[in-house]
């Protein structure tokens, strides 16, 4: 080990952000290597008052540090993995990805869940959220919600929408996260402050929950340091999901969800596709043998292109050209 080398890691500055770069410069400095953080202002910040999928850019939260790697200012760089476009920038390299923490999107909201059977307002910045919530509640509106967590349980708190959809991951890495929804008889909790309910039923974003470490493909040091982290359980499944969303999307943001998950030997996935008003769904869910994961994601991408994917996928770039 270079004794006198200082890994030094970037990331964006939002409080979540920086949370996921101590967790790993924790983990780094229990291994005995210098470290560093250095907190970069991302695009995807500063850019509140349009939709990412408005703005056409994948990676507008990774491509900051993409440049500071790039040009020298930072050795590694930490993610959410489901902010990271599919394809990295020539140059940098996946390094590490994190054991995964909850996969679940859960739907916080205030006082009762009365919306639930009728007219309902919901805020996401996620078009994959919004469809598969328009699947379920064809009745309710859902506004668009940006800007880190902090941020947008801020305006849930300001509106009057009746609930925002998150990662619980992202909220219970810096206790954001409100209390399990009771059981409330009627007329019940509405004095409450936030409480939140599991969407079991809602499949997560492709590697939703897991963080990812890059490093520059040259950088011999710093790979062989972040290698020490990696989670073997955790890639693999999030390589199929990745796979998953990189065939069926060629680089839009479409609303597509994946989960791969390891029992003993096999390896479970469903993955899907639905149009922006949620009104169309293809689904897949497989159970294969852990030894032949390898091109799963893409197996199961394709059989959903030719059931009628390649065309809502067609359609659903057309409309976001719009």
């Amino acid at each position: 080990m270079d004794s006198n080398k200082t890994i030094r890691i970037g990331t964006r500055d939002s409080e979540l952000a920086l949370w996921q770069a101590h967790t790993v410069q924790k983990k780094l400095n229990d291994l005995g290597y210098k470290t560093e953080i250095i907190a970069v202002k991302s695009q995807g910040d500063i850019l509140l008052d349009k939709p990412l999928y408005e703005l056409g850019i994948t990676g507008i939260f990774t491509k900051t540090l993409d440049i500071a790697m790039i040009n020298g200012q930072v050795d590694i760089a930490v993610h959410s993995m489901k902010d990271v476009p599919t394809a990295l920038p020539i140059g940098i390299v996946q390094a590490a990805v994190l054991e995964r923490a909850n996969t679940l999107d859960i739907l916080v909201h205030k006082g009762n869940l009365d919306f639930l059977e009728g007219k309902g307002t919901i805020a996401t910045g996620s078009l994959r959220r919004q469809a598969q919530w328009f699947h379920k509640y064809p009745n309710h509106t859902v506004v668009d919600l940006r800007g880190n967590v902090n941020t947008r349980m801020q305006k849930l708190n300001e509106s009057d929408w009746s609930g925002a959809v998150f990662a619980a991951a992202g909220l219970e890495r810096i206790n954001l996260k409100p209390i399990l929804t009771p059981a409330l008889s009627e007329g019940e909790g509405e004095n409450r402050s936030f409480s939140y309910i599991n969407l079991d039923w809602m499949i997560p974003a492709p590697a939703q929950g897991a963080m990812l470490v890059v490093a520059m493909e040259n950088d011999a040091f710093c790979k062989e340091a972040v290698a020490k982290l990696n989670h073997k359980e955790t890639e693999i499944c999030t390589q199929i999901e990745r796979q998953f969303l990189k065939t069926l999307e060629g680089g839009c943001t479409a609303p597509i969800g994946a989960l791969a998950k390891i029992n003993s030997n096999e390896i479970h996935f469903v993955g899907n596709l639905f149009s922006i008003d949620g009104k169309e769904k293809l689904e897949i869910e497989r159970t294969i043998s852990l030894d032949n994961w390898t091109g799963f994601g893409k197996e199961c991408a394709n059989e959903i292109l030719e059931k009628g994917g390649a065309g809502l996928m067609k359609t659903i770039k057309e409309s976001l050209k719009k």
